[in-house]
């Protein structure tokens, strides 16, 4: 009789090893151990920095609760070794897919070797890694970088074509190694070369806060007398250059212009009250692809490598006829 319930005990258990193992498709299914067909998701956010990502945070909640997907979320506070951490959590729990935004570029291969080895999927979300291995990710789903600096560049060389001095521009950065930061000041660089006219004098990174903008701003207002233009690389920082220009007794999107990437609700607001003058959209509602994505890779099916987030531009006018409307 104790031989028959070890053999039983057994049983149950090898059943158990079946449908949690195997394939990243069939045996993700069963990975967070429930027995059930529910998808269970580990998300790695990498902050709360600002209102995009605030948004974007919401959006993935949101969009999982109705995709009844499992979230488990963690918040870096923009630290990489947090997000590695909480990868290493995930996949300690056998959760079906992982799903991060990377706070910068590199240093990720030795965990998405770790994720690889435990056949669970990963994605990438908003941001990319600079990994050559593209098999430790499944797909990057996001907005390209390169061409919001290339849009926002465009839009001040067609806006400077009837000025005769050199046009004197200080760019706040994102954070420093981070692939917005990195892709939005080469697209930018690539569409103002073709002016001469236009010229970068500093650079700086805000870190993609507002506090970190007013303070690079502040810097740069110190030690630049002569600055005509601000392109910030989120709304965030743009909107805490304007405090600083302000507090200098200038007038934002008059004595100096200001181009910003996001496009949420504060800086469609600051546009609207003509302190911006261009922002080039960045939008954080990607929750819906991000499920979707998610489904299809735990089941095993192909994706995309890239899915590219459709976005546009927005004046003055522009934003003041959406902005009633604007979900973040």
């Amino acid at each position: 009789m104790f031989k028959k319930s070890l053999l039983a005990v057994a049983a149950a258990s090898m059943l158990t090893l079946t449908a949690c193992g195997g394939s990243a498709g069939a045996g993700a299914a069963g990975g967070s151990g429930s027995g059930s067909d529910k998808i269970t998701m580990g998300f790695a956010q990498v902050g709360a920095e600002s209102g995009w990502r605030t948004a974007n945070t919401k959006s993935v909640q949101e969009s999982a609760k109705k995709a009844g997907v499992e979230l488990k979320f963690s918040d870096a506070q923009q630290k990489q070794e947090n997000q590695i951490k909480a990868i290493r959590s995930y996949i300690q729990q056998k959760v079906d897919v992982i799903a991060f935004s990377p706070v910068v570029e590199s240093g990720w291969d030795t965990v998405l070797k770790e994720a690889k080895n435990a056949k669970i999927p990963v994605i990438l979300t908003d941001r990319a890694v600079d990994s050559a291995d593209k098999s430790l990710y499944k797909t990057f789903l996001g907005s390209d970088f390169v061409e919001e600096g290339k849009k926002a560049g465009e839009w001040l060389v067609a806006d400077s074509k009837s000025a005769t001095d050199t046009v004197n521009i200080v760019e706040i950065q994102g954070t420093t190694g981070s692939a917005p930061a990195n892709d939005r000041k080469e697209g930018f660089a690539e569409a103002i070369k073709s002016d001469p006219k236009l010229k970068v004098i500093a650079s700086q990174s805000g870190d993609f806060t507002r506090s970190g903008g007013k303070q690079v701003m502040e810097a740069f207002l110190k030690n630049n007398a002569d600055i005509d233009v601000v392109f910030a690389h989120n709304d965030d920082e743009g909107l805490g250059a304007i405090e600083a220009i302000e507090a200098a007794g200038k007038v934002p999107g008059k004595d100096i212009k200001i181009i910003t990437i996001d496009a949420v609700k504060d800086g469609m607001t600051a546009l609207s009250n003509g302190k911006i003058n261009f922002i080039v959209e960045c939008s954080p509602m990607l929750g819906d692809q991000l499920m979707e994505l998610a489904k299809k890779v735990v089941a095993g099916e192909s994706v995309p490598e890239r899915v590219v987030t459709e976005e546009t531009t927005f004046t003055q006018e522009q934003a003041k006829q959406v902005l009633a409307t604007r979900p973040y």
